[in-house]
């Protein structure tokens, strides 16, 4: 049985609230990792870990993660961050300088949130134990309990509650996954954790289980080959058997090792969280992500490509972050330098190179100009605007005096736009090999 509850109050903190098309990564403030998405109240709720930069000899395998932060959207589009909601220093049964608090879960019953934490526990029993905290809202505050749950030792807990009201705990990492039927109390659970079988060999971790049309999906990140795919196996039952399918997400090649992720349902349309490194470049320092998922006829998930585009539309009243695009071809992405913000370029952009920036809601507006952000070391050359597949604007560049002095070019529209269109950009060069560098176009 639990202990005594401690009261650990939210700090709630309106730092981010940002008119932010949910472009990835979707959140630029702080490090994100290991996301969990709920549907709450009407809302969509996103419940991360926290990394860090660590301090000599603190964390683990180069990870430091010190607390939980605890985000919210309605529209896929504006995002809130609730602030701190639970600190490794409020753990009454945790390490307070363990840095240990890895991938997290929140779940609703009977009007009480429940969040699901791991921990490095101070009696040394286990590598992780896993502790619960309760709130009467997803945004907190939340009562601690004084001990964690007896019989898990492991990491990446997560919790389903089946149709009759029965709630399960998933949890572990290694060749193993391990769930439990948890008891009425949602903080014990019953009996032991039983592995769950017939999954591929080698290292998973982070299951998440969701249920849709009477099928019960395992889904778990895969060190198959290197670093983690996300896979996914379906069955009849929670407690499984389940039978192994295959990727939903292909391994990161580009240096980070893991992944981890959640599948939530909100208005109508399926979605898959998960991070990557995209402003660090540093596989400890990550930045979760979200893009739409879908099924076939069958209720297989089908492989997701990750994006930079994530999802939403994008309004025309602020700048197109062109460089967070849905497709590309002979560019590149990198950081600008001196930038005081999180803040991306299209660059190495040869001649014959496109890229397209779908979903951008032009409403009633009816735009006459467009705006490139531009920098050119070498001849330039001419971007073509094209949008919903007709050309409506040709941008002349000249070389603005080297590849980090930017430059604004206005020109008039020749056609009219409204309604939700795709806008794709292409590149001829005046002769060079690359034709500029772009930050972003904005319409007007």
């Amino acid at each position: 049985m639990m202990g005594i509850k401690k009261v650990l109050f939210a700090t709630v903190m309106f730092v981010a609230v940002w008119d932010l098309v949910a472009q990835n990564p979707i959140v630029t403030h702080m490090y994100t990792a290991d996301p969990t998405a709920r549907v709450m109240n009407g809302k969509l709720y996103v419940f991360p870990s926290t990394d860090i930069v660590c301090e000599e000899g603190k964390g683990e395998n180069g990870f430091c993660m010190p607390s939980y932060n605890v985000f919210s959207t309605e529209d896929m589009v504006t995002w809130e961050d609730h602030g701190k909601i639970i600190d490794q220093t409020e753990v009454p049964w945790g390490k307070k300088d363990g840095f240990g608090m890895w991938a997290p879960d929140c779940i609703e019953k009977d009007g009480v949130y429940y969040y699901y934490f791991p921990a490095p526990p101070t009696d040394k029993s286990a590598f992780r134990r896993v502790g619960v905290a309760t709130a009467s809202s997803p945004e907190g505050p939340y009562l601690l309990e004084d001990d964690y749950i007896k019989g898990v030792d492991g990491i990446d807990p997560n919790v389903f509650i089946d149709d009759d009201g029965k709630a399960y705990l998933y949890y572990g990492g290694g060749e193993h996954l391990r769930v439990a039927e948890l008891n009425s109390d949602m903080k014990s659970i019953k009996g032991k954790g039983k592995v769950v079988k017939d999954l591929p060999s080698k290292y998973k971790e982070g299951s998440f289980v969701f249920k849709k049309d009477g099928l019960y999906y395992f889904t778990f990140p895969h060190n198959a080959s290197g670093s983690e795919e996300i896979a996914y196996a379906v069955g009849k039952s929670p407690m499984g058997p389940f039978k192994y399918k295959g990727m939903i997400m292909e391994r990161w090649k580009d240096g980070i090792w893991t992944n981890h992720h959640s599948i939530v349902e909100y208005k109508d349309q399926w979605y898959i969280f998960y991070h990557h490194h995209d402003i660090s470049n540093d596989q400890h320092l990550r930045s979760m992500r979200v893009d739409s998922l879908f099924f076939d006829e069958k209720g297989m998930i089908l492989e997701k490509k990750a994006t930079l585009r994530g999802v939403g539309l994008t309004s025309i009243d602020k700048p197109i972050q062109i460089d967070r695009y849905s497709d590309a071809h002979k560019v590149k992405v990198s950081r600008i330098k001196g930038s005081t913000t999180v803040n991306w370029q299209l660059d190495y952009v040869e001649n014959g190179a496109w890229v397209t920036y779908n979903a951008v809601d032009f409403g009633n507006v009816k735009p006459k100009t467009v705006t490139a952000r531009v920098s050119s070391g070498l001849q330039g050359g001419t971007i073509r605007v094209i949008v919903g597949g007709e050309e409506v604007a040709s941008i002349k560049v000249l070389n603005t005096g080297n590849w980090n002095t930017w430059k604004e070019i206005e020109v008039p529209l020749t056609k009219k736009i409204k309604g939700v269109q795709n806008v794709k950009l292409t590149f001829e060069s005046n002769g060079a090999k690359y034709v500029a560098n772009i930050d972003w176009i904005q319409f007007k």
